[in-house]
């Protein structure tokens, strides 16, 4: 305690910022000055779970919590508020709190702020974001997570956020989702993720935000099948996690797009004659019936790609690992998942093609990494890998792993 003690008021505060909220604040008790020392910590966490230690999160803790939670922001001294995350996921938090202390971060030129809810379904209110929210100059980073968080976006302009996250939310209507998008010029990073129709959005289009690296989608099975847009000429990264049994895209304008990583239950082809320019690819289809569904435009070649990830769930792979290795003339890196799939009838057929006709270029000429996960030593697996073995001539490192 004596070399803490002889630290300046600001080496401290700054320690205590690596500390979660709840310890911080329990410094205040050690001596005098430390009493208002976590004040001025500028970033603030608060998440019922992890701070209401009743051994049964006993419902009569809630209010006390709230009503901690709400002093502690009322106190605190800092001119700026770096970061504020909320996640409220006990029932200990009511939807007028959250507009209350959003308001208090704002009006401390919050940089970085993240709201988790998980109101009951039972509970017909909404979470009410104060409008000043959508016009705040200092915000770099937002995350809004809940299905009882509205978001509305009549009025806005966000010209510092990089960084947003939309988390199960529901938009007030079908414009809100293009209009907030619309309104951050400086849009580097986007995460959207849907679990239903009620969510008020059926076409989900990201076509106004030109400043944009970084996307990535998931939709649960439950959402609209009427489509998505993606025209995003800045795009350098892709993740689409898409569980519809039709889901459709347009994928318009994606010039530098360098990484692609695509989960969908079915329908491949869609998506992989926009992505002929990635070097890094990472595939997993949940669902192929026959070889036929796996198979995609022939005339599509991926003359960039350097890495590639095959994930095996189900259904008939071969067909489409062939057609991958063959289209890749540049392949360096091979990683193939098969930890999740129990059938490997496809290494068979693999093993009895004339390899003088099939094998593909890049085993010849360029791949030099071989990775794969989830092999158990089958007499099909052994097959694969005697295969591949004997066609890769340039491999320089490999890892099989059970």
């Amino acid at each position: 305690m004596d070399i803490i003690s002889g630290l300046s008021d600001d080496l401290l505060v700054k320690i205590l910022s690596f500390v979660p909220t709840k310890v911080a604040v329990s410094t205040s008790t050690l001596s005098k000055r430390w009493k208002y020392l976590w004040q001025w910590v500028p970033t603030l966490e608060y998440d019922d779970f992890q701070d209401i230690t009743d051994i049964y999160f006993s419902t009569p803790s809630f209010p006390r919590y709230r009503v901690t939670v709400h002093k502690n922001l009322l106190s605190h001294r800092s001119p700026t508020i770096e970061a504020l995350r909320l996640k409220f996921c006990l029932g200990s938090l009511h939807p007028e709190d959250i507009k209350q202390w959003v308001t208090i971060a704002l009006s401390r030129s919050v940089r970085v702020l993240s709201i988790t809810t998980c109101f009951s379904d039972y509970e017909p209110y909404s979470a009410l974001l104060p409008s000043s929210l959508y016009t705040c100059e200092t915000l770099v980073s937002l995350k809004l997570e809940g299905d009882k968080i509205l978001v509305e976006a009549a009025s806005c302009r966000l010209p510092s956020l990089k960084t947003l996250q939309l988390l199960y939310v529901t938009y007030s209507s079908e414009d809100s989702l293009r209009l907030l998008l619309s309104s951050c010029p400086v849009l580097e990073n986007l995460v959207i993720k849907r679990d239903t129709t009620e969510d008020n959005v059926k076409v989900l289009a990201v076509d106004v935000v030109p400043s944009l690296q970084r996307l990535s989608l998931r939709i649960g099975f439950e959402c609209s099948s009427d489509g998505c847009v993606i025209d995003t000429p800045s795009l350098k990264y892709l993740r689409v996690e898409d569980y519809r049994e039709s889901p459709s895209y347009l994928i318009k304008h994606v010039p530098r797009l360098e990484e692609a990583d695509i989960i969908v239950k079915k329908d491949l082809g869609e998506f992989l004659e926009s992505v002929t320019s990635v070097k890094r690819l990472s595939l997993l289809v949940l669902l192929f019936n026959n070889e036929e569904e796996s198979m995609y435009c022939s005339c599509i070649v991926f003359n960039q790609l350097q890495r590639l990830k095959l994930s095996i769930y189900s259904g008939d792979w071969s067909g489409l690992l062939f057609r991958l290795l063959s289209d890749s003339p540049k392949l360096r890196v091979l990683n193939l998942d098969c930890s999740q799939y129990d059938e490997y009838e496809y290494y068979g057929r693999i093993s009895r093609e004339d390899e003088g006709s099939v094998v593909p270029n890049c085993l010849l000429e360029t791949l030099e990494t071989f990775e794969f996960t989830g092999c158990k030593g089958r007499p099909q697996e052994r097959k694969f890998l005697s295969f591949f073995f004997k066609s890769a001539r340039c491999l320089k490192s490999t890892s099989i792993l059970r």
